[in-house]
């Protein structure tokens, strides 16, 4: 098996080559762009989880190549470019803001098949998308910090006001709401996906403001780890960080992105990939809880009741009544939200108190 790992000099991507098997030009090549680096332990971690996943299930039938820390924007357009001459077969890009660089470099590489993790765009036929339903975790998290905090405040720390990340702040509230409708949430926009200094700053700033709940959607250990410096209890972000806090972390969303890349790499070998859309979540396998730990044996069982509620009787945390920010009513009495609605979510609801970033 040939690996061709990619990495960033100088703010330009640069191509390690190895020595080429014989053999190569039969293997299926596929490759990654990650926005943070692998050592994350989070997010872009997770998504190396899957390359390697890819690896042990094909061996030698597969070449694999990814490029870690990319830049959102120009960058990443010529990162992916450089992927397409290198003769990649089918290119994961694995950030929202990786979205129209995809879509220009698709364009010029028409038989390369490009799949975008997060985004919405497919305006070439070569280009796919596939999301998970995070919110789905949030939502058992929010019932988790609910039942645990002494003072029903939690801190949030959020990366840039997209969709994925709104939703992900309203259903934490809503899940809390069902167990503490006083519930609070304070959240600290920290503006980059992964940096561990801003990352442990805004966790130290929550924790001074009170709160004995930490929770996230940056990719770092880093505020799991401040939390735990304090003792206080927190989730995990995008992969099991238990090894970091082992007597605070209660649970993590673990997002599972291997059995996804196999199945696309799959496609692409038997010649019967298309475009699709895929946002899968609990039931689906995409969103796995890590186990529920630091915490007392009926708070355990309400989560594990809300997960199997999720998975196995298809309930939605946008379910209503559902109040937006400013009072007005957005989903009635049992109904639930249509998913173009949740995916273009750009309102907090009722009860959380701060302005989105514009």
């Amino acid at each position: 098996m040939k690996k061709l790992v990619m990495a960033l000099a100088a703010g330009a991507a640069a191509i390690a080559y190895g020595a080429a098997p014989a053999a190569a030009q039969d293997k299926t090549k596929a490759c990654w762009i990650y926005v943070g680096p692998i050592g994350d332990f989070g997010y872009s971690y997770q998504h190396h989880q899957g390359l390697l996943d890819v690896e042990e299930h094909f061996g030698d039938k597969v070449e694999t190549a990814y490029l870690e820390s990319v830049p959102e924007g120009a960058d990443a357009e010529r990162a992916l470019e450089r992927f397409a001459r290198s003769g990649c077969d089918i290119i994961f890009a694995t950030s929202f803001g990786f979205m129209d660089p995809v879509q220009k470099v698709a364009a010029k590489f028409p038989d390369i098949k490009f799949e975008h993790a997060t985004g919405f765009k497919r305006d070439h036929p070569n280009v796919a998308t596939y999301n998970s339903r995070f919110h789905e975790g949030r939502y058992v998290q929010g019932v988790i910090a609910a039942k645990m905090s002494e003072k029903g405040v939690a801190g949030y720390i959020a990366s840039f006001p997209i969709p994925e990340v709104v939703m992900g702040i309203n259903a934490f509230m809503l899940g809390a709401q069902s167990v503490n409708p006083d519930f609070q949430v304070k959240i600290v926009w920290a503006n980059t996906w992964f940096d561990a200094g801003k990352e442990a700053d805004a966790a130290k700033a929550l924790l001074d403001q009170g709160v004995d709940i930490i929770t996230q959607h940056t990719d770092s250990t880093a505020p799991l780890q401040v939390a735990a410096d304090r003792g206080i209890k927190g989730f995990g972000q995008a992969s099991d960080m238990i090894k970091f806090a082992p007597e605070t972390q209660l649970t993590s969303i673990v997002d599972d992105w291997g059995p996804y890349y196999i199945e696309r790499v799959q496609a692409v070998m038997d010649g019967t990939w298309e475009q699709q859309d895929v946002w899968g979540g609990m039931k689906d396998g995409h969103v796995v809880m890590a186990p529920y730990t630091n915490m007392p044996g009926d708070v355990k069982a309400a989560a594990e009741a809300i997960e199997a509620k999720i998975k196995d009787e298809g309930f939605n945390p946008f379910t209503g009544p559902v109040y937006k920010q400013d009072g007005t009513l957005w989903l009635e009495e049992g109904q639930v939200a249509p998913d173009g609605e949740v995916l273009s979510m750009n309102f907090y609801i009722k009860g959380i108190d701060d302005k989105l970033p514009n």
